[in-house]
């Protein structure tokens, strides 16, 4: 959360497009190091402090990449689209995570073990690490946004501590961003993260059955953020969430409630639920906008990392405590946050906001 409310904090006083380069760059330079860090053999207790020091950098610039990525894409795009552009940039966030799944599997497939902790285990590192450095390129060519230009044409960028600002005029706007955001985590750190290790532990699923659904699951989760960023466009995000997180609660107990089931009905339920856990585009799309142009870079970051910190921190403690009760812990707690989904659905935040466009910078709109 620190690294992401500093580079928030300069995204509102000195442009967006300078922070979005740097986040990428915090997140290229350390992947690729770590990729190449010497063995402990080789040069001792310097190699786990580098790899620490590598992974604070990486946390850094993640607290940042994401938040900067959704305010740079949002007030970029025409107003008629913003919906779309937004969740169709998280579902490459989304689509980050099934590709990484992907070449994990190929390297465990066509690697040993011993030649995986050899050094097959750096190939995703080096990779990333490079492609990371190949955006940190593309990037210069990006244009500073319309309203941070907008902004700074009327000498409106923020005075003061864009934070201070936030926590004194924006509390309400903070809170119901951290709701989101809890829900959220939920969604991606349950259904996404924890539930092929727990079909493996608790249901004694196949490890290659259990990665194979997690796959079609995130490709759903990928394809949902995009028509759900649409929906939002054509029916309103107050819609599409109650929509969205109403299948999510239905869907949770209806893929956990059937386990193990057949591998055709758990890779078919895993991707339903999978689909509706693409609701998740709802949280940037109303959380963006939940903020005046001069403190949204500031106000998102801070509500979004504090908030996924600290619930999506505690989330696979709480599951792991709870399993050992009851197997169907997973889908009670993802059910619970879907209905608390439903509940933010119907706060006015979610049909309205802080206009996008440099035109109207300081404005309300409404859905």
């Amino acid at each position: 959360p620190v690294g992401g409310i500093v580079i928030a904090h300069f995204g509102d006083k000195f442009g967006r497009k300078r922070m979005f380069t740097l986040s990428i760059f915090l997140m290229a330079a350390p992947t690729l190091v770590i990729g190449l860090l010497p063995t402990y053999a080789s040069i001792g207790v310097a190699a786990p402090l580098l790899l620490l020091a590598m992974r604070v950098l990486q946390g850094a610039a993640i607290g940042g990449e994401m938040p900067g990525a959704w305010v740079f894409v949002a007030e970029h795009v025409p107003a008629k689209r913003y919906g779309f552009g937004v969740g169709t940039l998280t579902s490459g966030i989304t689509g980050g995570i099934l590709l990484g799944s992907l070449v994990a599997v190929a390297i465990n497939t066509h690697y040993t073990p011993a030649e995986v902790g050899g050094f097959a285990w750096r190939i995703p590192f080096v990779l990333g690490g490079v492609f990371g450095l190949v955006s940190v390129y593309l990037r210069r060519f990006l244009h500073e946004t319309p309203v941070f230009q907008e902004l700074a044409s009327r000498r409106a960028v923020a005075r003061e501590l864009p934070l201070k600002t936030i926590l004194r005029e924006h509390r309400g706007a903070s809170v119901y961003v951290g709701l989101l955001t809890w829900v959220l985590s939920a969604a991606i750190v349950v259904v996404v993260l924890f539930t092929p290790t727990y079909l493996q532990k608790v249901h004694h699923v196949p490890p290659a059955l259990s990665l194979e659904a997690n796959a079609v699951a995130t490709l759903m989760l990928t394809l949902g953020c995009i028509g759900v960023g649409w929906a939002s466009d054509k029916i309103g995000t107050r819609a599409v969430m109650l929509v969205g997180w109403t299948g999510l609660l239905v869907t949770s107990y209806l893929f956990y409630g059937s386990l193990p089931g057949t591998p055709t009905s758990l890779v078919w339920h895993y991707g339903l639920v999978g689909l509706f856990v693409g609701t998740i585009a709802t949280v940037p799309i109303a959380g963006v906008r939940a903020f005046p142009a001069a403190v949204r870079f500031s106000g998102l970051s801070f509500a979004y990392n504090m908030s996924y910190a600290v619930f999506g921190g505690l989330t696979p403690i709480i599951l792991s405590l709870w399993l050992a009760r009851d197997p169907m812990a997973p889908a009670h707690y993802v059910a619970a946050l879907a209905a608390l989904g439903v509940v933010l659905a119907l706060l006015p935040l979610a049909a309205r906001g802080h206009a996008m466009r440099p035109a109207s910078v300081g404005s309300t709109i409404a859905e």
